[in-house]
């Protein structure tokens, strides 16, 4: 079996006749919605498909894979969630500002290194009066992939974290989240893209709040010392790069292609306080950023430093060549770049219309040569409520109407022709109905140079009586939408747990995740050192390890199906204990875990991986250890004992 990962030869290899045998055998009785399986599927199971991307619907038979990941926010839950696209079926949660009992994550030592190591000093002094090395929680919105070239490279998903203001990178090869950075100076991180081109340098962040940037008692109530912070963080380092002061409070945000502009909505120009105060003014702006003037204002020294922090002062009075505001009707919410690089749509909320603007007439903008105004080259209406916009690559765009409750397919160029005064040209589509109060929307590929139009989903706030009453907290709704044809077909609700914010659909070719561990990953460097320090080498020795003159313990151990290398061992009440685990299991879906009885201590270790968790042992007698990820026939009896004198 410990050949099996080396030789290429997978459970769907060994599985492969039987699944065939379970699609035909089985596909009678499969239940579905009338709207998903189609006359054709028959056939289609009879063929056995690769892939869904064979099957023409969106069903996806029994042990086929998925034509496209889906990384989904997990909103107040803190996490991503990762979805098979088109079969919308729930394929991992990786937690990112959460802590997550069934892995360890936010328990173990590694992962509390990576959420506490990028907070400021201010937030690390703060928790710690509070017995804490980090937040509890966190409330994610928009993950975004990383790109090459305006295209998905595979590398990272980001993801903000708006109620503790900070962003996390997650590595898509493992699927685990490996960096962690709190924004200085900024409030509540809503909206986050990332730079397309030439690579993702940047990662763009919003503080949606304003804030004095000297945030105490002295300037609290002081307004005039609000700002609100445009945020660029170095993808790669996971550093800050610079921030741009800005009037307003920013919402979403986006870029260009061409590695020139950011773009950001603004839906508190007035910069006021209360809901009325907010809404008062009959338009806000968008801010567009040029990035070249800001990187060379910074290599200049002409940015103020605070709090570390290069600042550039781009607000509205500065009259600075680093921003340019475009008046839009009140409280615009999203900003979303067209994948042929010429368009950018801002989304009206409060207006039933969504605004085109040209990448090329910022040029002209920024050069002096137009007017704010004249970069708008259309201005469609879509219904009331307009949020978000995504794309086929076919020359048409898709707002999510939240009001209407709709998806509304509109053409960008007959917009265009609309707004220059043809009057005879409707550039809508097709309105089709969801269910309900859609929020965010993307369609596969939508946001990089590959738009490939073929799948759609609509995140729906609320679901009402679509789904089982499971009491006041209702499920919410993904319902996923065919964008192939002319017209937009809706094939498939799904409920989710609250709250799915946004959502990416990234083609399986662009994500090629591991199966084993590397064993010298640098996410174990720490726990290597450390062994190496104590004469012990991960994955062969078992110890235990008492520091001189000192109540620290450190126990180390391998795990292999179906036994740890250590049955027991003894410790003193009141020691500080650290069990490291070494899974030295090759196979691949061979996951270890380690619980220990009554001692709060539960992580998961993967095969080839290695991991540790710190606590006290404060309750004398004996307190069992074991497996809790599923690995043996014999895993039940995979236990040991502490004992604590």
């Amino acid at each position: 079996m410990s050949n099996e990962c080396k030789l290429g030869v997978t459970r769907r290899d060994l599985l492969g006749n039987s699944i065939k045998v379970a699609a035909l055998g089985g596909l009678a009785n499969m239940t579905a919605g009338p709207a998903v399986l189609g006359s054709g599927l028959l056939a289609a199971a009879s063929a056995v498909p690769s892939s869904a991307e064979a099957s023409g619907n969106a069903n996806v038979p029994p042990g086929q894979l998925d034509e496209y990941y889906g990384f989904w926010s997990g909103g107040h839950s803190g996490e991503v969630r990762v979805l098979g696209i088109p079969s919308m079926r729930e394929l991992m949660r990786i937690p990112v500002f959460n802590r997550e009992s069934a892995t360890g994550w936010g328990l173990t030592n590694e992962s509390l290194k990576i959420l506490s190591s990028g907070l400021t000093p201010e937030t690390k002094e703060f928790l710690k009066k509070q017995g804490k090395v980090t937040f509890d929680h966190g409330d994610t919105h928009h993950p975004r992939m990383s790109y090459t070239d305006g295209s998905y490279d595979g590398r990272y998903v980001y993801i903000n974290d708006k109620s503790n203001t900070r962003i996390a990178r997650i590595r898509v090869d493992i699927m685990k989240t490996d960096s962690v950075l709190e924004i200085p100076n900024a409030h509540a991180i809503h909206g986050l893209r990332l730079q397309r081109y030439p690579k993702t340098g940047y990662v763009f962040c919003n503080s949606e709040m304003r804030r004095p940037l000297q945030n105490d008692p002295s300037t609290m109530r002081d307004v005039s010392k609000y700002v609100g912070i445009f945020s660029a963080v170095d993808g790669e380092t996971m550093k800050m790069a610079w921030q741009v002061m800005i009037s307003g409070n920013l919402d979403n945000c986006d870029c260009d292609y061409k590695g020139k502009y950011a773009i950001s909505t603004c839906y508190n120009s007035e910069e006021g306080f209360t809901t009325a105060e907010m809404t008062a003014a009959p338009a806000d702006h968008v801010v567009i950023f040029n990035i070249k003037a800001i990187e060379e204002a910074v290599k200049a020294g002409k940015a103020q430093m605070i709090n570390g922090v290069p600042v550039v002062d781009g607000r509205k009075d500065a009259k600075s060549q680093f921003t340019r505001y475009i008046p839009i009707a009140n409280n615009p919410h999203d900003a979303n770049a067209a994948p042929d690089g010429k368009y950018v749509v801002v989304s009206g909320k409060l207006s039933p219309t969504v605004y085109v603007i040209e990448w090329d007439k910022v040029d002209l903008l920024f050069e002096g040569k137009i007017t704010e105004k004249e970069t708008i080259v259309a201005n469609p209406e879509v219904g009331l409520g307009p949020l978000h916009t995504t794309y086929d690559g076919r020359g048409n765009a898709y707002t999510s109407v939240f009001l209407d409750s709709q998806i509304v397919k509109w053409n960008i160029a007959d917009a265009i022709k609309q707004y220059q005064g043809d009057k005879s040209v409707n550039p809508i589509r097709q309105k089709l109905d969801v269910h309900y109060q859609v929020g965010h929307t993307n369609a596969s590929m939508a946001e990089t140079k590959d738009a490939d139009g073929k799948w759609l989903v609509a995140l729906c706030k609320f679901s009402k009586d679509r789904f089982l009453n499971v009491g006041p907290l209702k499920p919410e709704n993904d319902q996923l939408i065919d964008i192939s044809g002319d017209e937009m077909k809706l094939v498939h609700d799904g409920p989710t747990f609250p709250e799915p914010h946004d959502a990416i659909i990234v083609h399986k070719s662009k994500v090629n995740p591991v199966e084993v561990y590397n064993k010298n990953d640098p996410l174990f460097a720490d726990l290597y050192a450390m062994a190496k320090k104590d004469g012990v080498e991960l994955g062969k020795d078992s110890k235990v390890v008492r520091e001189d003159k000192s109540n620290k313990v450190r126990v180390y151990m391998v795990s292999h199906a179906p036994t740890f290398s250590m049955t027991e061992f003894n410790v003193k009440r009141g020691d500080e204990v650290t069990i490291i685990v070494t899974n030295v299991d090759e196979v691949v879906d061979l996951t270890h875990g380690l619980t220990v009885v009554g001692h709060n201590v539960c992580f998961e270790v993967g095969p080839q991986a290695t991991a540790s968790a710190t606590f006290k042992a404060d309750r004398p007698g004996v307190w069992y250890y074991y497996c809790q990820w599923f690995c043996h026939a014999l895993h039940m009896e995979m236990q040991g004992r502490m004992f604590v004198e």
